[in-house]
């Protein structure tokens, strides 16, 4: 039986490559391609697939975010990271939000086939280019707080889109809220950050790789 695989990039020449790549292989279907978390989330839930290839920085939801709530709710289907980023920070929340397998870009397109069977095995993939420290220190407990951990998933969702622009009419339409529940959610969150304006906001963002901007 082939490997079910979803593939979720903001880039379609991205996602077009992968699909051809990983396709060839004769034991892998490729069953979806999206470009955003959001539709990632959707995907998954429909599809069930048994493994997902993911990037992080994408609009609206990125990848983190998605992978946390694919993992809460389909236990059977394993979150592969590929990404350029090779963060400390990003390796922590990724492993932390339930993701069985890291690999970045530059990897050879055989690494890549050798992860997606991995995981549908059951087994943890990690690419031979992330930091060992990194990892080790995330093993043993010892990993280094990442100050968007004192968010809640929902308030991390809300921050990536404030810092994207959006209002907090159109937050709220996003993620079925209503306004009055955004604001709640924003004004707590920029005070677990100690944050008081929304420049010093986006550059938090930036620098701790909850989005891409610029």
């Amino acid at each position: 039986m082939s490997i079910r695989v979803l593939l979720v990039d903001d880039h379609a020449v991205v996602r077009d490559g992968l699909r051809m790549l990983l396709e060839a292989q004769g034991d892998v279907a490729v069953v979806g391609s999206v470009a955003d978390g959001r539709q990632a989330v959707a995907e998954a839930r429909r599809l069930a697939p048994d493994v997902v290839v993911m990037d992080v920085g994408m609009p609206g939801l990125n990848g983190i975010e998605a992978a946390r709530m694919i993992c809460e709710s389909l236990a059977e289907t394993r979150v592969l990271i590929l990404s350029s980023q090779a963060g400390s920070d990003h390796i922590h929340r990724a492993l932390q939000a339930g993701v069985r397998g890291y690999l970045l870009k530059e990897a050879a397109g055989a690494e890549l086939v050798s992860a997606v069977r991995t995981l549908h095995a059951g087994r943890r993939y990690l690419g031979a280019q992330i930091n060992e420290t990194v990892l080790s220190d995330y093993a043993s407990g010892r990993a280094a707080q990442s100050p968007l951990d004192r968010l809640s998933p929902r308030e991390r969702q809300i921050l990536q889109l404030v810092v994207e622009g959006r209002s907090n009419a159109e937050a709220a339409r996003e993620l079925s809220l209503s306004v009055k529940t955004v604001e709640t959610y924003r004004s707590r969150m920029m005070e677990k950050l100690g944050i008081r304006d929304v420049p010093s906001l986006v550059k938090f963002a930036i620098e701790h790789g909850l989005t891409q901007l610029g």
